[in-house]
């Protein structure tokens, strides 16, 4: 707490200081997988970022890629102003909508990848070279080490092996591993290396607004391969891409890198494989520090997808020249409670105990009570929708009943409105469980309480349950005989 307060009063010290007055809003941002914290904060319609971070070095890092990349020409934050102490500054707002955002929305109700996240990643990669042989950062500043060489390789190796390895209860050979682990760094430093490595490039830390994308949190930025972060992007474990579509972009990477230097791209596909593994482990390492470590149960929700995408690439010929790390693997992808934590009720990922209650209502009558804890949540007004209970076929119907369900499915603007519902409740969701929130209310109303707002509710209730092993509690205020 006194770390949030001392986040906070520095912050909020630094807008004086630059503005003369204090900042009309200042709220929090919801936290990710680092110490740093962030604000929003300003006037209406005019805010700005705050952030602030006690490690000096990284801020040092930050800043000064900012500033080499925005010169540039690069869709970077500019920089308004940072503290004499160097641990806050202010940077420009893109919002809140990620590229994982928009692909987790763009989704809706079905579970495969959309066709319209396809031009919106292509426009991501085709900056993607402009950032690793277009940008001459001065790596002196580069935090912790300005390459990612050997020592960087086994820093991100032990981690996998301590806080994933180590807690998940997979056995190993801890000598043989080691020995594999420096065969393996062997043959990641024979690839091509010297360019900017932006180290965390993925779907959280692109931003979208006015139909651009912005870059964020490069900070770890390093010398390094080109097959790093193109890997980091497309193995980004939750946004699910199938192999075909992988392909496709990198494919286009590819060909937008070979407009700046001449590719060899039999040599960049042979050491492809091998980083997109050890960003794999680096991610796993992650998740096992701040998941099964720090008992935050959001990050365990990444482990099933992440080793579905371990599975594709465990039979690489230079696996096996690394036996002991060959076989980690295979007992890693067949551990059966690992990839349960994703659905399974008794798994590790309820400690959150978070229990949503989403309820349906007719505006004719009262909102429903709310008796939680937490208080309050979302209100959702269904009466914009097509009503079927115009309809003489359905009248007699509610949105439990497979014809209505069906006419509603086939409506567009159903269609956009509960993707717009989804990305709402999923972000509060992911802050709650790691908040340690235990409740929240979603209402949807309609004019009667029976069709529209009945068939809302139960489709965000079945998304719910789908994406996160918490409570569901769907409950209809007009449906008495309706048992929920």
């Amino acid at each position: 707490m006194e770390q949030k307060d001392k986040g906070y009063r520095n912050v909020s010290a630094l807008y004086r200081d630059v503005f003369g007055e204090q900042p009309e809003i200042m709220s929090p941002l919801p936290s990710s997988g680092s110490n740093r914290q962030y604000f929003r904060l300003g006037g209406e319609g005019d805010t700005l970022i705050g952030a602030y971070n006690a490690d000096l070095k990284e801020n040092q890092a930050f800043l000064s890629f900012s500033r080499t990349f925005s010169g540039q020409g690069l869709p970077v934050a500019g920089i308004h102003a940072e503290s004499k102490d160097g641990l806050c500054y202010l940077l420009q707002d893109f919002g809140d909508l990620t590229l994982y955002g928009f692909l987790q929305s763009s989704r809706g109700t079905e579970s495969k990848f959309p066709e319209n996240a396809i031009p919106v990643y292509k426009k991501v990669l085709s900056y993607l070279p402009r950032f690793q042989v277009g940008s001459e950062p001065d790596y002196s500043k580069s935090y912790p080490r300005p390459a990612f060489d050997r020592q960087s390789m086994l820093w991100d190796l032990n981690y996998f092996k301590y806080y994933f390895l180590k807690l998940a209860g997979i056995p190993f050979d801890e000598q043989r591993l080691e020995d594999d682990f420096l065969s393996f760094t062997s043959f990641l430093l024979q690839a091509s290396s010297g360019y900017f490595m932006y180290r965390d490039f993925q779907s959280r830390n692109v931003m979208l607004q006015d139909e651009k994308v912005w870059f964020i949190d490069y900070q770890g930025g390093r010398r390094g391969a080109l097959q790093y972060d193109v890997a980091s992007l497309l193995y980004d474990a939750k946004a699910d891409i199938p192999e075909e579509i992988r392909e496709e972009l990198l494919g286009f990477y590819l060909d937008s890198l070979s407009e700046h230097i001449s590719v060899d791209r039999p040599a960049f596909r042979k050491y492809y494989p091998g980083f997109v593994l050890i960003r794999i482990f680096q991610a796993m390492g992650a998740y096992g520090f701040r998941g099964f470590y720090e008992k935050k149960p959001h990050f365990l929700q990444s482990i099933p997808y992440a080793l579905i995408n371990l599975s594709k690439h465990c039979d690489q010929d230079f696996l096996h020249d690394l036996p002991e790390l060959k076989k980690v693997i295979s007992l890693m992808i067949n551990r059966k409670d690992l990839m349960e934590f994703r659905k399974n009720s008794s798994s590790p990922v309820n400690n959150a105990d978070l229990t949503i209650s989403i309820h349906s209502f007719s505006y004719r009558n009262s909102f429903p009570p709310d008796s939680t804890p937490n208080g309050g949540g979302f209100v959702f007004d269904c009466r914009s929708l097509p009503n079927p209970g115009r309809m003489q076929q359905f009248k007699l119907l509610s949105g439990k009943d497979r014809e209505v369900i069906d006419f509603l499915m086939k409506e567009p603007e159903v269609e956009s409105f509960l993707s717009g519902v989804f990305s709402l409740v999923d972000q509060s969701a992911d802050n709650y469980i790691l908040r340690g929130f235990t409740h929240l209310m979603v209402c949807f109303g309609c004019t009667g309480g029976q069709h529209r707002s009945v068939y809302c509710a139960e489709t965000l209730g079945k998304h719910l349950r789908e994406k996160y092993s918490l409570k569901v509690e769907v409950n209809h205020q007009e449906l008495h005989s309706y048992p929920s």
